[in-house]
């Protein structure tokens, strides 16, 4: 859903769209996308959208973010660096699958 609303964004600004593009790109840093967030800080630095809405975005981006962090994720993450970044045959087969 998120690479499928952050290239939606992209099509419409390809298509010239740019209001459409950020309503795609707003949505998916929402959900928590850094590519969208990216993508909003290029089109803030072009003065395509406003500092409010630039800030809307961050503030939902990190509430995403932050709302994916657990103890269990960040053992996880402790225990693949221990493993020298490796991932569990059960992680390669999920994102494979």
């Amino acid at each position: 859903h998120l690479d499928a609303r952050f290239n939606l964004g992209v099509i419409e600004q390809h298509n010239g769209r740019l209001e459409r593009a950020i309503k795609h790109w707003m949505i998916a840093a929402k959900l928590g996308d850094d590519s969208a967030v990216e993508a909003l800080k290029n089109r803030f630095r072009e003065e395509s959208i406003s500092k409010d809405v630039f800030a809307e975005a961050l503030r939902a981006h990190k509430a995403a973010v932050d709302a994916t962090k657990s103890p269990q994720r960040d053992e996880a993450e402790a225990a693949a660096a221990k493993d020298g970044g490796r991932k569990s045959s059960w992680a390669l087969g999920w994102r494979l699958a």
